[in-house]
């Protein structure tokens, strides 16, 4: 049976506001729904392990789809008790996927296990999903020369313009795209909150919620097509413990 990683956020508030903050359900749901129909197998980590903070905006009636509504009305409980990401190793899994929520650009970007696991995912050459904010949690992640996983790729994730339209690109610690255009990805935006989708070898992004279902099912073609490399750099890294960072 394929086994996908879904690492998510721990963080609950917009900075040090009392705003609250967390994981994107709907993003979340979505994807999730659809790697259980397929027959795989999920686990959900995060930073803190536990309960995950869900975004209250992402369940309002406007925000919520059917997935979203359909997890609540499941009362699915694999978002009470979360892996801790300490507890993961990258090698049980076929693939990894970071659906969004404001609370990755605080946890998810700085975090070295996070950036450890991912950069073991492309440096494997298997298939890596993100959504909307979630594309934060490659920051970190490096290639075995140092440069970034993201560097000179084409990815997309939360523009400016929707992150301004939001009204939150005060209150964050940087905008997603132009951090992501620093690192040297080749940034593709499309129309405001529109389904939009970016596809780069093993890398499969999403620019917003909208686009989660097609994050999933390019993920989904990838998982069942690749079976991953293991280069000697990165495997001898992780088995002896060796940093990148």
């Amino acid at each position: 049976m394929k086994r996908v990683l879904v690492i998510i956020t721990s963080h609950d508030r917009m900075g040090y506001s009392a705003e609250q903050t967390g994981l994107n359900l709907e993003e979340f749901a979505c994807t999730y729904h659809r790697f259980l129909e397929c027959g795989f197998n999920v686990t959900v980590a995060s930073p803190a392990g536990g309960e995950a903070p869900i975004d209250p905006r992402s369940v309002s009636h406007k925000a919520l789809g059917v997935d979203g509504r359909r997890f609540i009305a499941g009362n699915d409980t694999i978002l009470d008790n979360t892996e801790k990401l300490s507890n993961v190793d990258p090698d049980d899994f076929s693939a990894l996927l970071y659906p969004g929520g404001h609370g990755s650009v605080w946890d998810l970007a700085s975090d070295h296990r996070n950036a450890r696991i991912a950069s073991s995912f492309f440096e494997r050459g298997k298939p890596v999903g993100t959504v909307c904010h979630g594309a934060a949690a490659l920051l970190k992640a490096r290639r075995c020369d140092g440069y970034p996983v993201i560097f000179e790729r084409k990815i997309t994730a939360i523009s400016n313009d929707e992150e301004r339209e939001s009204g939150f690109d005060g209150i964050l610690p940087f905008l997603l795209e132009e951090r992501l255009k620093e690192l040297g990805a080749h940034f593709c935006a499309g129309s405001r909150w529109r389904p939009h989708v970016v596809t780069d070898g093993n890398l499969i992004t999403g620019q917003n919620p909208r686009s989660a279902a097609q994050v999933a099912e390019g993920l989904i073609r990838e998982i069942r097509r690749t079976p991953g490399r293991i280069p000697l750099c990165r495997a001898v890294a992780w088995r002896y413990n060796i940093s990148f960072f």
